[in-house]
């Protein structure tokens, strides 16, 4: 009784459709019909309420399978746009019995989970390429099975799908390359502490000659070439239209949390500096402009 009451509210939450199978499944009962109904012969009725009797078990079966699953958007990470990303999403199966073969779908994007332990959450996770910066919404999220015996499609809507923010492309000049041309390092050439990869913006005096004779080509670093001030960044000046101005200031501020370097952005109607404020309101900014 339990299980059947149980059934029941499971029923309210997933959907079901036919598959290719199920139309095998009703041509193969309207066979062993037609031939239980000419012939008489026990052996096809037996035969036939076999069929009945599996097919009809698989809906119960399959609606258990996934209907005691809870699924939900777990936001983790960083997406750009144009730039292949993760959305990570936690699912809890409240059984006690395991959840097989489950499949995580965003809209048209799918991505294999399957078998969830009783009374366990698992992270699930599908790779997607986002077009545009800013909110990104899809409602079209949900968790599907074809347990047990891929005769129904079973589909458990996940509330809310997601909402997440998408930053800009990180696009455009290397941070060392814009610096380089606006002059703001300095260092002797007789006295180099390190090689890095030549970008193609720097001048020819600082290439490394040796390097180039082996077949790479590198450019000379120095462990006192720092730039003396915070780097100040120009909305206006970072490119020729808002969306490249966007993703170049998204590039510089990307290289400059990873190299701690101070900054500042003049955008057209705030001046963002990143001493006070952390990397992740500055993207969402620039995300949301």
């Amino acid at each position: 009784m339990k299980f059947l009451l149980k059934l029941i509210q499971i029923h309210r939450r997933v959907r079901q459709g036919g598959t290719r199978y199920s139309v095998l499944v009703v041509v193969m009962l309207f066979g062993f019909f037609l031939e239980a109904y000419m012939h008489n012969f026990n052996l096809v009725y037996i035969t036939l309420f076999f069929v009945f009797a599996i097919a009809y078990s698989a809906g119960p079966l399959g609606l258990y399978n996934i209907g005691e699953l809870d699924a939900k958007f777990s936001p983790r990470g960083r997406l750009f746009a144009n730039t292949v990303g993760e959305l990570y999403f936690a699912i809890t199966n409240n059984s006690k019995t395991p959840a097989w073969a489950i499949s995580l779908h965003v809209n048209t994007l799918s991505s294999l989970v399957g078998r969830i332990d009783g009374k366990d959450t698992k992270e699930a996770s599908l790779s997607i390429t986002l077009p545009k910066r800013g909110e990104a919404k899809e409602d079209e999220c949900y968790l599907q099975s074809f347990f047990p015996l891929s005769t129904v499609r079973f589909v458990l809507p996940i509330k809310g799908g997601y909402d997440t923010l998408v930053y800009p492309e990180p696009l455009g000049i290397p941070l060392r390359s814009f610096l380089q041309k606006q002059a703001m390092y300095f260092g002797e050439e007789k006295d180099f502490d390190g090689l890095a990869p030549y970008s193609g913006a720097e001048p020819l005096s600082r290439i490394h000659w040796p390097s180039v004779a082996k077949g790479e080509t590198s450019v000379k670093t120095f462990a006192h070439e720092q730039s003396t001030q915070e780097l100040a960044f120009t909305f206006v000046d970072a490119g020729k239209n808002d969306e490249q101005r966007l993703s170049q200031l998204c590039l510089w501020v990307l290289e400059c949390e990873k190299s701690h370097q101070s900054f500042s952005i003049q955008m057209p109607n705030k001046l963002i500096k990143s001493k006070k404020e952390s990397i992740d309101a500055i993207l969402e900014y620039l995300a949301r402009y």
